[in-house]
């Protein structure tokens, strides 16, 4: 379990150092004059590189926590990465925090212990083939609602549509990850229905979560996505996937899960920092 929750802490950490870099590199890029030369582009925009490099590195953390630990946690410690990036704004921006904020953040760090202390670790139950091929066909589903979020003249009623399009998009990235079984030799885990249903929703999920805060406001775009994709696949993995709670600790569980939820979503407008906030 340690291992785990080791990488479930260490995908927090590089989604929320991930926000805070890309922030800088963002700023750095439009200070660049436009007649620069292509090195002067190149090193302004290293920071917001070494921020996506990041992004990768928590994915592939988040993944390995998600083989032995059960989705409801792992994804809860995934939506605390907004805390991350509300502290590391304070040491390396010089932001302040307000006093309800940083109640967020005591709330969130209580919730975890919780989540963590009342999960049951272990793998997954074994899916048969049918569920590798309906978890496939909900790629469909997603490309539709962001074809629909896409095509929406309205940019209100479009950036809902696709923050939840971004936020079951990544959900099912998570189940998938915790669903998918390594088989040898390898060209058997290659040709799974679930492998290929984890990389087109993740790919359809950043997509329209760029739209998103594209056309909408970041903290509601953030807060919808959060919701979607933690809530969703706690209940997937709950009930298909045998995820498990310690016996007598459910109440524990729950209260850990909405803990790290609401103070998830009252730090929401922390998760993408303004660029005029950058020095």
């Amino acid at each position: 379990m340690l291992a785990g929750l080791i990488g479930a802490a260490a995908a927090a950490i590089a989604y929320g150092a991930a926000s805070v870099l890309q922030a800088i590199g963002v700023q750095h890029m439009a200070a660049v004059p436009s007649g620069a030369m292509l090195r002067s582009r190149l090193a302004a925009g290293r920071p917001y590189a070494l921020g996506l490099i990041l992004d990768v590195l928590g994915f592939v953390a988040s993944v390995a926590a998600l083989r032995t630990l059960p989705l409801f946690l792992v994804e809860s410690a995934v939506a605390s990465s907004v805390a991350v990036t509300a502290v590391l704004a304070v040491l390396v921006l010089d932001l302040r925090l307000r006093r309800a904020e940083i109640t967020a953040l005591a709330v969130i760090g209580v919730g975890l212990v919780l989540l963590a202390v009342s999960a049951e670790p272990g793998p997954a139950h074994r899916t048969g083939v049918a569920a590798g091929w309906v978890l496939l066909g909900t790629v469909a589903l997603v490309a539709l609602l962001l074809l629909i979020g896409l095509r929406d003249a309205n940019h209100a009623r479009a950036s809902l549509v696709l923050a939840t399009t971004a936020g079951l998009g990544f959900g099912l990235v998570g189940i998938a990850a915790r669903a998918l079984a390594v088989r040898h030799p390898w060209w058997r885990t290659a040709a799974d229905p679930v492998l290929w249903a984890l990389l087109a929703q993740g790919a359809l999920a950043v997509v329209a979560f760029g739209f998103a805060l594209h056309r909408g406001r970041v903290t509601t775009v953030a807060a919808i996505t959060m919701v979607a994709e933690t809530i969703f696949p706690a209940v997937v993995g709950l009930v298909f996937l045998g995820d498990a709670v310690r016996q007598h600790l459910v109440p524990v569980a729950i209260i850990g899960f909405l803990a790290t939820l609401a103070g998830s979503l009252a730090l929401a407008d922390q998760a993408e920092i303004d660029a005029a906030q950058v020095r």
